[in-house]
């Protein structure tokens, strides 16, 4: 069986059961299926079958959904592509997948790249604007035949294909039935950006088993309260969100009677425990990209922060976990080394990276199974007295931010090809906060005087924007160690007397501008905040852009939108939009209201 022979079942056993929610779109598996029909259908004429890339390039929709089932369905591989991607790397991607067929949506069509793929434009519902039969697709796919790609930063300065099979989809899958008790009556939700490979996980598993995919309003999606207001409301009973997100998610007030049952977090090191009384079990899990997303899961049980980091817990169902050195010998009980997974769901390597894949998928040592392999995953850990597996961070260089596995190279590839740079490395480092931001150093060209500003749109043209760094610092040289390698350990801390500037920059003016900037300052780790530089250029992300409207709303007794923060990211930007929420708010009340409220303000920011 295959994850779409699964799916399939479930329309002919349950036809008008409900499969997908986005907003006021709500598909029946019956629906689902025959959409996912109809498309195949028309791909399956166009040449799609076994082990042919199909691009995908849709937001978190009910058309993402069919687009890829679609696909499936008509022996092909779907290629999940983020439309947030700027062109040039979306060309890249396919290019590099050899995608001939590329499936996008209205909003994003106009954004696609132009290249030897063919675009077929599905509306938001997935649904073709021609005829084509909706009779059940039957294909001849192999467990052993690609099911999808999804593409990681790459230390060569492109991005590296993972290619996953439906024999390593089928086992995520029935783990994950299993391991969480998924039955049709379950409520999902799809979070992750579609070309983050989380969002393989927050669809099949349910999609498989009959249960319900809810895909979480854009507007909510980054703001804590208003996400568990609307898990509550909607009954949701399972949710995956990336480790910073849950973080914050699990030290709200839920309550009692929530639907909730598990709320599964990755993507990221752990840093918390649940509080006691939470009424969910709290489960992380860890997995690269090549071991088809979890390789490890465990019930994070409620305790003292002082315990120690929780761990990444044991290995899922046919996945092993090796714990070696660099001769790939089982370490000693307890002692640190790399971990090297093997098993069901190690993938079939990169595409087109031979000798990368040779590099990274070797013969598994421990496996009697002839020509199984095993994925050296660059990361450390170790084995805890309890059998628990304990993650300690990189044996590279390969950082990650908000979940994204990032390799600082392929950024400072696309940075050296900018004519005023000469030579530049990236890094990152933590605030006072402990939020880790990507900095670039850099040694100009002779005369050269690049803006940061410059140098970002530069990179904003080939990579997204989590990739671009938020600071620029300015050295005279790279040193190196006597072994002729970067000496990372001498790249200074980003001062105020280092960091390139825009020459447009202009300090804060009103009272209120000096005010919210000391909370950006705050919040983003830099020294100082001018006038018109954006939000997210200097680091901000949107699970920041909430904590800042709850620092407005406590400071400034207004409520201000998230969205507005995306509409307008500037220190006087922001400022303005508070100013005139003040004098809205100040209009409808009473003399001696308006005199409390002031000086509340002028109290807080004192």
């Amino acid at each position: 069986m295959t994850v779409h022979d699964l799916i399939s079942a479930q329309a002919i056993a349950t036809p008008d059961a409900t499969a997908i929610v986005a907003g006021d779109t709500q598909l029946s598996y019956r629906e689902l299926d025959s959409r996912a029909n109809r498309l195949a259908h028309l791909l399956r004429a166009s040449g799609v079958g076994k082990e042919v890339p199909v691009g995908v390039c849709m937001g978190r929709s009910a058309g993402l959904v069919i687009g890829a089932l679609g696909i499936l369905k008509a022996g092909g591989a779907y290629v999940a592509l983020d439309p947030s991607y700027p062109a040039n790397r979306l060309a890249m991607l396919l290019e590099d997948s050899g995608a001939q067929l590329l499936l996008t949506q209205p909003e994003v069509a106009e954004r696609v790249p132009v290249g030897p793929w063919e675009t077929i434009v599905l509306d938001d519902e997935g649904a073709l604007t021609f005829g084509r039969s909706e009779a059940t697709f039957t294909s001849d796919t192999t467990a052993e035949n690609l099911a999808y790609i999804v593409f990681t930063s790459g230390s060569t300065g492109r991005p590296k294909g993972v290619q996953v099979t439906h024999a390593n989809l089928l086992n995520l899958i029935q783990w994950h039935q299993r391991a969480f008790n998924i039955a049709p009556a379950d409520k999902a939700t799809m979070h992750a950006s579609p070309g983050f490979d989380a969002s393989v996980w927050e669809l099949w598993p349910y999609l498989a088993t009959g249960a319900s995919v809810h895909i979480i309003n854009e507007n909510v999606r980054t703001a804590p309260e208003l996400l568990r207001d609307w898990m509550v409301t909607h009954g949701i009973t399972i949710s995956f969100l990336p480790t910073a997100l849950a973080e914050a998610m699990i030290e709200l007030s839920w309550p009692q009677h929530t639907a909730l049952r598990i709320l599964l977090t990755g993507a990221d090191t752990l840093r918390r425990r649940p509080p006691i009384g939470l009424p969910f079990s709290f489960v992380n899990n860890y997995g690269p990209t090549e071991c088809t997303v979890v390789a490890t899961s465990g019930t994070v049980e409620p305790g003292s922060q002082a315990g120690g980091l929780p761990s990444i817990g044991h290995p899922i169902t046919n996945a092993h976990v090796y714990v070696v050195d660099d001769q790939q010998k089982i370490v000693a009980p307890g002692a640190p080394g790399e971990l090297l997974i093997g098993g069901a769901g190690v993938s079939r390597g990169y595409r087109n990276l031979p000798e990368l894949t040779d590099e990274k998928f070797v013969l598994d040592p421990f496996s009697d199974t002839p020509g199984a392999l095993a994925y050296r995953t660059g990361d450390l850990g170790r084995i805890m007295p309890n059998g628990e597996i304990a993650f300690m961070g990189r044996v590279d260089d390969q950082i990650k931010i908000r979940g994204y596995r990032i390799e600082p190279d392929e950024i400072a590839a696309v940075l050296h090809s900018h004519p005023a740079i000469k030579a530049c490395c990236v890094s990152t480092y933590h605030d006072v906060s402990d939020e880790v931001h990507l900095v670039a150093y850099i040694v100009l060209a002779t005369n050269a005087r690049p803006t940061r500003a410059e140098l970002q749109g530069f990179l904003g043209e080939y990579l997204p924007d989590y990739m671009i760094p938020s600071t620029f610092v300015k050295l005279e040289e790279l040193r190196v160690s006597p072994s002729g390698k970067l000496d990372r350990a001498a790249l200074p801390r980003p001062t105020a007397t280092n960091v390139l500037e825009d020459d447009s920059f202009e300090d804060p003016e009103s009272p209120i501008e000096e005010c919210l900037s000391g909370i950006l300052t705050a919040l983003l780790g830099v020294t100082r905040v001018g006038r018109d530089e954006n939000f997210f250029n200097l680091g901000g992300h949107s699970l920041m852009g909430a904590q800042i409207v709850a620092r407005i709303q406590e400071t400034f007794g207004v409520e201000l939108s998230l969205r507005s923060i995306f509409d307008h990211p500037t220190l006087r930007g922001m400022a303005g939009e508070i100013e005139a929420l003040i004098h809205a708010r100040l209009a409808a009340m009473s003399d001696d209201e308006a005199r409390q409220l002031l000086a509340a303000q002028d109290g807080l920011r004192a």
